[in-house]
C-alpha cells in the first residue's frame, strides 16, 4: 500500500455534509460532477445525501490518496472558499494574490470564478503544494 498523507478531514467532510444536499462535501472530496448534480437535485432528492453519510469515510480515503499534501491545507482552503469565496481569501491563502484581489473587487469574478474554484480547488492546491515543495 502506498504511503500517503491525510490531506482531507472526515470531520470537515461531515460538517460540509450538513450542507451536502447542495453538494458541498462532494466538491470537497474532488467529485465535482456529482457535486453539481447534488446541487441541482438537492442531493438526489435527499436520498443520495443520506447515503453519503455512510460513504464519507471511503471518499476521504480516496481524496487522501489522490491529492498532494503540503504546505497549503485543503481543509483551510475549502472552509474559506465555502464561506468567503467571493472575497478571494482562499486564493490569497494559496499565494495567488493577484486573482485573490481580483475576486475581492469583483465578487469572485461575478460568482463564475467561485464556481470554477469549486470544480478545481483540489487540483489547484495539489499543484501549489508541488510548486512549494519544488522551491517555486
Amino acid at each position: 500500500m502506498a504511503n500517503h498523507q491525510d490531506t482531507h478531514s472526515k470531520l470537515i467532510g461531515y460538517l460540509l455534509w450538513i450542507f451536502g444536499f447542495l453538494g458541498s462535501h462532494r466538491f470537497y472530496y474532488g467529485k465535482p460532477i456529482t457535486g453539481t448534480i447534488w446541487f441541482f437535485t438537492l442531493g438526489l432528492l435527499f436520498i443520495g445525501w443520506i447515503i453519503d453519510l455512510f460513504l464519507i469515510p471511503s471518499m476521504d480515503r480516496e481524496a487522501d490518496i489522490r491529492f498532494e499534501s503540503g504546505e497549503v491545507s485543503y481543509n483551510v482552503s475549502w472552509i474559506v472558499l465555502t464561506f468567503f469565496g467571493v472575497l478571494g481569501i482562499h486564493r490569497m491563502y494559496m499565494g495567488k494574490w493577484l486573482t485573490g484581489i481580483l475576486y475581492l473587487l469583483t465578487g469572485g469574478l461575478f460568482l463564475v470564478g467561485v464556481l470554477y474554484d469549486f470544480w478545481t480547488l483540489n487540483e489547484q492546491i495539489s499543484t501549489r503544494n508541488r510548486e512549494i515543495a519544488g522551491g517555486l
